[in-house]
This record gives structure tokens, C-alpha cells and sequence, in this order.
């Protein structure tokens, strides 16, 4: 992919990437602000540029930024015309392999970059695999991941809900899924962590999840059971072991950041909004509003990566070149004023948001209604165990991630009465 390549030893500069008259005064899309409030960022995007805004990513390669809902809605509709194999990017010659972003745009052979009947075979085999799952079963399992957790801390009288709580929870869920035993859970949920940071940990973390991933489908091939690794071995798709290796990183991968971040983002909601704050004792009727409204107004996923233009064509009155990169901007969509119906309960009852993208590549059945069950069981949960939890902080001493990828908080301290025993639910 990457022309930029000379003699052993020898270091090549990247060349600069060429601009196109609509990218010589695009927005930066990256730097330390750029994240700290992104609602105004896209404000501000929509006012200059449209639905369609020209944007430099990081090293000031162009792009172009979808933050319309019906554009977003009509490149998610057609993969014939904006697709998903990277390999089509026409900026791979300014490219190279320390880019911050590598590792949303390198090319695997996994089904987030599989296309056509390629793509349905796979993500086909993923979605029977986790549709197996019974429901009443996944909520009992999220609730004891949730107990587990919560045991740690309860006694406590204080605890840091993301870092504790919200960020263990789908980890921990999709490995129980997986089949593998209680005693080697905390190390994937550790590694799985890890290998999703920038840190200089992340490499090896990520290298001990995929040796797990390959020692659970050897096993599961010698002796199947019911769990998720079994049922893509045995599906009519026929995926080989290395497709279902890489496969089941990628649902732990889309499990992990976006729901913890979904789980933490909803609690920090719950906690500070009047609307929710006074419904927090039994408050079950109240938490799948909160969930949603979190899709809407804070989603986890706030951009993505991409889609590359198989042909030149016009979006959103902006000339597309074959090979441009499209970055799909959900949160900008799920706030597009054009979507104001002055209905003021829109946030807590309709799902028509992007946070889970759409159409041939948006997240496949049922991963969003998984993804869910886990989020709600673990927000209900934390809310029937500790009734009077609050805020331990001011609202504004809260900071946010700074990316403009995922958002979701550094720690959310809270504070509640200490509670001696343990809670224990019977085992899936």
C-alpha cells in the first residue's frame, strides 16, 4: 500500500499530500482542543462547509467529513458507490506506517473490510452466531458481571464508575460468551483494555488477546460447545480458523469501547439531569430513556472511519474524486438540525440515530440490541445495588477523552453508602 519505501536503513520522507482547491482551507481534524466540546466543532463545520465539510486528518491528509444525517444515510445506503476496502484510499503514497491513525485505515482480513457476498457470508455467520444467544440468558450473565464488579467496591462508600465499573463490563460479558474460564477473564478484560489504549503496553496486550483468540478455536474445533466461537466454526458459511480468530477480535474490539463508554456516558446523565436524578431508586423505567438519549446527544462512537469512493460523484454539493476517504460524522448526523421536529421526547423513544451506522456495514443484527441488554443490565443494576449514589465531583471537574473518535470519560468518582455482603446470582 505504502510507496514510501527506500534501501534498508534508509528513512524516507513522506511526500505532502496534494490539496484540492476545496481542502486548501479545510478544519484541522485533529490536535488537543479539537475534542473538548464537540457539539460547537460541528456547529461551526455545518455553518462553513454543509453537510459535507472538507477536513484535514493528522500530517494534514484530506478528507472528507459526512456530518449531514440524510448524506451520512445515503453513503451508509450504497456500498456500490462509497466502500469499505481501504485499499482503494488514492493518498496510500503519503501514508506511512507510524501514521497516528494506522490503525483504523491498514487492511485486515476481517469482516470490517470485507464487501459484497464476501461480507454478508461473514457478518452473516457473526450475527447467527450472537442471535443463538438467549436473551433472559445475557441478561442474567450482564447482571452477574455487574454483581461481580460491584462486590469489589460496594463496601467501599466510593468508586470511580468508568475505570471500576463501565469499562470492565463488556469485556467481561463477551468473554463469558466466548466460553473461556472464569479464572482467565480478568487477564482478557486487562489485555483487552490495554491493547486498546495508546500506550506502549498496547502491542503486546493486543498479541496475548489474539494468542487466547487462537487457543479457544483450536479447542473449539477438537470439541464444539455452545458458545459463540462454536457456532462460526459450524456455521453453513464455513470460515476458516484464521477468519474466525480475527473475527472474534473484532466483536470483542466493537463490544468493548463503544458500550463501556455507552454505559459510562448514560451513568454521568443519570446522575446530573434532574429529568433522571430523581427517578434513581428503582429507576428501571427511566434508564432506557437515559440510554438513548445517549445515542442521540453524547454517543460513544462519534466518528468513523471510513468509506472510500469507488467513483468520482457529488455529495452534499462537493465534488467527490474516486479513492477520497469519507470520515461518517454520527454524532454531527444525530444532531443535524434539519432532524428538529420541536418534539421534546424524540430523545427517549425514537432510534433512528446513527450511533450504530447503518445500512450493508452499520453494526449487523443483533450486535445493537446485545450491545443493549449489556449496557442496560449493567446501568440497572449499579442503580438497584446503590440507590443514593451521586456525583463524588463537581460536574465540571469531569474531563473527556480527548478524540474526537470515541467519547467517553477518564473517571466518573461517585460516592454512596457502604453496603457489607456480597450480592450473588445464580450462574449461566
Amino acid at each position: 500500500m505504502n510507496n514510501n519505501v527506500g534501501a534498508p536503513g534508509t528513512v524516507v520522507p513522506r511526500r505532502p499530500a496534494p490539496l484540492s482547491p476545496d481542502h486548501e482551507h479545510a478544519m484541522r481534524f485533529y490536535g488537543p482542543d479539537i475534542a473538548c466540546d464537540p457539539v460547537p466543532l460541528y456547529e461551526e463545520m455545518r455553518r462553513h462547509y454543509g453537510p459535507v465539510a472538507p477536513i484535514l486528518l493528522d500530517g494534514d491528509i484530506p478528507a472528507w467529513f459526512v456530518l449531514g444525517y440524510r448524506e451520512l444515510h445515503h453513503v451508509s445506503d450504497r456500498p456500490e458507490w462509497f466502500a469499505r476496502d481501504c485499499r482503494r484510499w488514492n493518498m496510500w503514497d503519503h501514508i506511512d506506517d507510524a501514521w497516528p491513525l494506522m490503525p483504523y485505515v491498514m487492511w485486515t482480513p476481517s469482516v470490517m473490510f470485507a464487501e459484497g457476498a464476501e461480507h454478508q457470508r461473514r457478518a452473516g455467520a457473526i450475527g447467527d452466531a450472537l442471535d443463538a444467544t438467549d436473551r433472559a440468558d445475557l441478561r442474567t450473565l450482564c447482571e452477574q458481571v455487574s454483581d461481580d464488579l460491584i462486590d469489589h467496591f460496594a463496601g467501599d462508600g466510593e468508586a470511580d464508575l468508568v475505570s471500576q465499573y463501565a469499562h470492565h463490563i463488556p469485556a467481561g460479558v463477551i468473554a463469558r460468551l466466548y466460553g473461556l474460564p472464569q479464572q482467565e477473564v480478568p487477564d482478557l478484560v486487562r489485555d483487552i483494555l490495554v491493547s486498546l489504549d495508546v500506550t506502549a503496553d498496547a502491542g503486546q496486550a493486543h498479541h496475548r488477546v489474539q494468542e487466547r483468540m487462537r487457543r479457544i478455536v483450536s479447542e473449539r474445533r477438537a470439541h464444539p460447545r455452545d458458545d459463540i466461537p462454536s457456532r462460526l466454526l459450524l456455521h453453513p458459511a464455513g470460515l476458516t480458523d484464521d477468519e474466525v480468530v480475527i473475527d472474534l477480535l473484532v466483536i470483542m474490539s466493537a463490544a468493548q469501547a463503544p458500550t463501556g463508554n455507552w454505559i459510562g456516558n448514560t451513568l454521568r446523565l443519570m446522575l446530573l439531569d434532574d429529568h433522571f436524578s430523581l427517578t434513581l431508586q428503582g429507576g428501571r423505567s427511566s434508564s432506557g430513556e437515559a440510554l438513548n438519549e445517549v445515542l442521540w446527544k453524547n454517543t460513544p462512537t462519534q466518528n468513523f472511519i471510513g468509506r472510500w469512493a469507488v467513483q468520482a460523484c457529488e455529495l452534499g454539493g462537493r465534488r467527490i474524486r474516486r479513492g477520497d476517504l469519507l470520515v461518517l460524522g454520527m454524532a454531527a448526523a444525530n444532531t443535524d438540525p434539519r432532524l428538529n421536529t420541536g418534539d421534546l421526547g424524540i430523545f427517549g423513544s425514537n432510534r433512528a440515530q446513527m450511533s450504530f451506522g447503518h445500512g450493508e456495514h452499520g453494526c449487523p443484527f443483533p450486535a445493537p440490541e446485545v450491545a443493549e441488554v449489556i449496557a442496560r443490565a449493567a446501568v440497572e443494576t449499579l442503580l438497584d445495588r446503590l440507590p443514593d449514589v451521586r456525583m463524588g465531583v463537581s460536574p465540571d471537574q469531569l474531563r473527556w477523552r480527548p478524540s474526537v473518535w470515541m467519547r467517553g470519560l477518564y473517571e466518573l468518582p461517585a460516592l454512596y453508602s457502604p453496603i457489607v455482603g456480597r450480592c450473588r446470582r445464580q450462574v449461566v
